[in-house]
């Protein structure tokens, strides 16, 4: 063997000897990180993913080899891009499969064969020979990674089914990685193995005929028996029960009208159909606005009803009235001599599908004309833009309104896979500025339909592809001039397209659908594409259409969602739907995440975490990825965007009181899936503050007292980060007598299930009495005295607090911010790490760290600094900017892994100084201290300093002493020459590793 090979086989024995035993062993054990072994399964809860695993390893190698049994086209979708980049960059990679039970799917085989970077091969195996291995070896100079178990290149394994796997770190000269390279290189070289050329044919006629099998026996089952499997396994989901339970409670009170707002796809008409059967329903009418719908929903009641009930359609083309379940386009039904065929009492249960279209004529002409039992209108988009008020027509009563993330949190979606791509840029001109103006010279509209652009559109799509056969896409254009050119230039390059508006009529729409979908027509007769502007955003039911494509800028979430939707519904043969989003340098970018991710938080941090680590948060199947240039736009949008602008906050509020007819409360805003209502809090001290001064219709009005109160207990106290303040609070308001001492009311919230502490009531009780606050928020918040101490050393109601609660609105509304901030607490902050005040991974102020680890006084950010330690609780929180500003003094802070961070001391300190007794425990007095570490990935703007809370930590070894040095500088800001500040690092080991796609948020550029 050669020297320099010895040398590294020695030192990595040193270090499996320190280290990777002792991962196996003991998890207590410090693991050297170079070598420490990691599980990888898939849990979207923990943002861990298989997949996103491969994509950090792809990202990060020099060379890469794959051996898997099955290859799908669902599985190496959510990869084209990384493949894409890795091919830009000529990291050549080697990629094995099998034909055995001819399970990979060819066009996969065929898109990863088209890239120039990738050698794909098939190992032959015999009919007696299992082919079953599931190994990614990653080489990065003398490294390899490895992630071998169970994970298959298919889009459930990577990114939802229970897989484990295990990632070994391995130089070449380990035994397991020399095993398993040379296990590799035999399977490539074996006699059995062929190159793509010489089996692609073969084996794709070898697919076609096994998939042909499979179907087969698939309709003999179904045929064969008596059972109908799919009736035998027909049951509500959870979405759909709920919907049940809530209707059943609108009738129980007497109300006669009902809307369900849910995403297209998500079961409407069997959430009616089994809703009908629960409440016993007889005589039923549901309407709709195309007779193939009118079928459909016949056919889906029939699976739930069975024979219980007869059936019947009223339509142009048939006429059968004497049902008990009626299924009637409204065309039919509106008409005089239809309606007048039935009492108007004929029908306990009227229901309106997509009733966003009830405000026509046609429409209202058959409500008003009957007089059922139950209204029920079904929709998944109830804003309208022509003014009609569907919440009105169905007396504001939401049964259930189900959302897309609800949706694919319960698998009711065909999984998607969005990629943000670049928009085309020709000399400094990006397609999405030309079509933010109003009017378009010559120039730019040739360039926005020029042959470029189109090409270049085209080859994304064609890149990125689709599940099934063919594509069947839908593209959404800005402007109805440059979608008809669109499409006339795409016909020219081949494909197949057509252009809808709102200006051709329902014949010619349902034909150019008719053509997309259908596959027993003649090639040259089908569609490709629809392009459209302003039609098919919603209400239109393609669940065929496998690609979206977006050459628009985004409006709003509402807009993108529903656009996104029209891919979202599943059908047979199709796996996942393709949403290309081209995306140009534009300032409501920031939507994006915002309206894929479902957040309202409205919170910088959180949408820029989605926009880098979408894939790890997002439910199910579906996965999120931009391209390099797309996340700069995005990000550049978040840094230039206001999020707590009074115009949003107007606007979000508007909207929830016009679904709701009522100035809406604060939990609505959270019920209905509005922005979060602690943004009015932030802005406006309270949301009485808003409504006082933006809501012509609220006429209370406080005095300044009851606002000042108000106000500290909405900025304060109702974010719910702590919950003893609000229980104290909540006892005086239903009981004005109610006292305690410090231990006995630890001890009964300890009984009844809250993790107590006296430490954490004195605490509340200073926080109550004013004495917790910095001086001139004391002087702020002067009447926010709650708390008064008696000679018997107990606590109770001030009498201040006791008088402003003699106005029953105000205690009201009071208790409304109290019980909200309970709210709060139980949903985001009540599973406390340890014993401390605080969760895993949530985010806090300053203020709220002082207070949460139970200081005497709140502190000076200055003050703070980066650490700061309280001798009386012997707790140091060290905070950290991940990313710096520019001017900010460069201190290398800095992850090693998951669980090991390097931070600096302050400066001048050196290794000899009490800092360093603090965080290494050197002296008696520092033994039981507790260091804790807050993070935050940016120095934001104008955003609240928020850090992530990631637990405790342990300073190991010694500290490590060093020199910073800076510049001097006089009064105009010239050098005037340089000093050298002591300080030293710290090593410190994390208790608990960051979740992963925290992790690589804050670490990664």
């Amino acid at each position: 063997m050669k020297a320099d090979h010895q040398e590294i086989l020695t030192e990595y024995v040193k270090q499996l000897e320190k280290g990777m035993y002792s991962a196996f062993i003991d998890g207590s054990v410090n693991t050297n990180l170079a070598y420490k072994p990691e599980f990888v399964s898939n849990n979207y809860h923990e943002g861990r993913k298989v997949l996103s695993a491969l994509e950090n390893e792809l990202l990060q190698c020099e060379e890469f080899y794959i051996s898997v049994a099955f290859i799908t086209l669902g599985g190496i979708t959510p990869l084209l891009q990384t493949f894409k980049e890795l091919e830009e960059r000529g990291i050549p990679g080697k990629i094995l499969t099998t034909n055995y039970l001819n399970f990979s799917e060819p066009l996969a085989i065929q898109k990863l064969h088209e890239l120039s970077n990738l050698d794909i091969r098939m190992y032959m195996s015999d009919d007696d020979e299992g082919f079953h291995t599931k190994g990614y070896i990653f080489k990065n100079k003398d490294v390899y990674r490895i992630i071998v178990g169970s994970s298959n290149m298919t889009l459930t394994a990577l990114t939802k089914n229970k897989e484990w796997n295990t990632k070994i770190i391995s130089t070449e000269f380990g035994e397991y990685s020399e095993r398993i390279l040379t296990e590799f290189q035999d399977l490539w070289a074996s006699d059995k193995t062929r190159e793509y050329h010489s089996f692609i044919d073969e084996y794709r006629t070898a697919f076609e005929i096994s998939r042909k099998q499979r179907q087969i026996a698939r309709d003999a089952i179904q045929e064969s028996g008596a059972l109908d499997f799919e009736l035998y396994r027909l049951k509500p989901n959870a979405m759909q029960t709920a919907f049940i339970t809530s209707l059943r409670d609108l009738m129980k009170r007497g109300e006669k009208r009902a809307l369900l707002i849910s995403a297209t796809g998500t079961g409407k008409t069997y959430a009616a159909a089994f809703a009908m059967r629960e409440l016993n329903q007889e005589k039923v009418l549901f309407l709709v606005h195309r007779e193939q719908i009118a079928k459909q929903a016949q056919k889906s009641f029939r699976k739930v009803l069975g024979t219980k009930v007869s059936y019947g359609i009223i339509s142009g083309n048939q006429k059968e009235p004497d049902a008990d379940y009626l299924f009637a386009t409204v065309q039919t039904m509106s008409r005089d001599e239809t309606l007048t065929n039935f009492s108007k009492h004929q029908f306990q249960t009227i229901i309106i599908d997509e009733v966003h279209r009830a405000g026509a004529a046609s429409y209202q002409k058959i409500v008003e004309y009957f007089k059922p039992q139950l209204l029920l209108g079904m929709t998944a988009t109830p804003e309208r833009t022509d003014g009609f008020d569907i919440y009105s027509l169905f007396d504001h009563n939401i049964a259930t309104e189900i959302r897309l993330q609800d949706a694919m949190e319960e698998n009711l979606l065909c999984p998607f896979h969005y990629f943000g791509i670049t928009e085309l840029e020709v000399n400094g001109q990006v397609a999405h500025d030309l079509q933010n103006n109003e009017t378009l010279s010559l120039r730019d509209f040739q360039y926005l339909t020029g042959e470029a652009r189109v090409k270049y559109i085209l080859r994304e799509a064609d890149y990125y592809g689709y599940s099934g056969n063919r594509v069947k896409g839908i593209i959404f254009c800005s402007r109805k001039d440059l979608g008809r050119e669109l499409s006339c230039k795409m016909n020219q390059m081949g494909k197949q397209t057509v252009f809808l508006s709102g200006e051709d009529s329902q014949y010619e729409r349902e034909q150019a659908i008719r053509r997309l979908t259908s596959d027993d027509m003649p090639r040259n007769r089908q569609l490709d594409y629809i392009l459209t502007v302003d039609i098919f955003n919603e209400g239109v039911d393609i669940p065929e259409i496998n690609q979206v494509i977006l050459l628009r800028p985004t409006e709003s979430p509402i807009i993108l969602v529903q656009q996104l939707g029209r891919g979202l519904r599943k059908a047979v043969g199709k796996e996942f739907v393709v949403i290309l989003d081209f995306i140009g340098a534009y300032t409501n970018n920031y939507m994006i995440p915002i309206a894929l991710s479902g957040d309202r938080s409205y919170n910088k941090d959180n949408i820029r975490r989605y926009v880098q680590e979408g894939s790890r948060m997002i439910p199910g199947c579906s996965t999120i990825h931009f391209d390099e240039i797309s996340r700069k736009r995005i990000f550049s949008a978040i840094d230039s965007v206001r999020l707590n602008d009074t115009k949003l906050l107007c606007d979000a509020y508007r909207k929830l009181k016009y679904q709701l007819d009522r100035i809406p409360s604060m939990t609505d805003f959270s019920a209905y899936g509005s922005v979060n209502i602690t943004k009015y809090f932030m802005k406006f001290n309270s949301y009485y503050g808003f409504l006082k001064k933006y809501e012509q219709e609220y006429p209370v009005r406080l005095d300044a007292t009851e606002e000042q109160i108000l106000g500290f207990i909405s900025k304060k106290l109702a974010f719910g980060k702590r919950p003893e303040e609000l229980l104290i609070l909540r006892d005086i308001l239903h009981n004005h007598g109610f006292h305690f001492r410090i231990k006995a009311y630890a001890d009964a919230l300890s009984r009844s299930g809250i993790r107590e502490k006296d430490a954490t009531i004195a605490s509340a009780v200073r926080n109550l009495t004013n004495r917790f606050a910095k001086d001139s928020d004391q002087k702020k918040f002067s009447a926010c005295v709650f708390l008064k101490k008696t000679k018997e050393e107990t606590y109770q109601a001030s009498t201040g607090f006791l008088r402003v609660l003699r106005n029953d609105t105000f205690r009201k509304m009071i208790e409304e911010t109290v019980e909200f901030g309970l709210q709060e607490y139980q949903k985001n902050y009540s599973n406390r790490y340890k014993d401390t005040n605080f969760q895993l991974y949530r985010k806090y102020t300053y203020e709220e760290v002082c207070l949460l680890l139970n200081w005497d006084k709140n502190m000076n950010a200055q003050n703070l600094g980066g650490y700061f330690y309280d001798a009386r609780t012997k707790t140091l929180p060290v905070f950290i900017n991940y990313d710096k500003t520019d001017d900010a003094i460069a201190y290398e802070d800095r992850f090693l892994a998951a669980d090991r961070l390097i931070a600096l001391s302050k400066h001048p300190r050196k290794i000899t100084s009490s800092d360093a007794d603090h965080f290494y425990k050197r002296t008696e007095a520092d033994r039981e201290n507790r260091i804790f570490l807050f993070l935050r990935k940016n120095k934001d703007d104008r955003e609240a300093k928020e850090f992530y809370f990631l637990g405790e930590m342990q300073a190991q070894g010694d500290p490590k002493p060093i020199q910073m040095k800076f510049d001097k500088v006089d009064e105009t800001g010239a050098v005037i020459g340089t000093r050298i500040d002591d300080a030293f690092e710290v090593d410190y080991q994390l208790e608990v590793p960051v979740r992963q796609d925290l992790y690589n948020y804050i670490v990664k550029e």
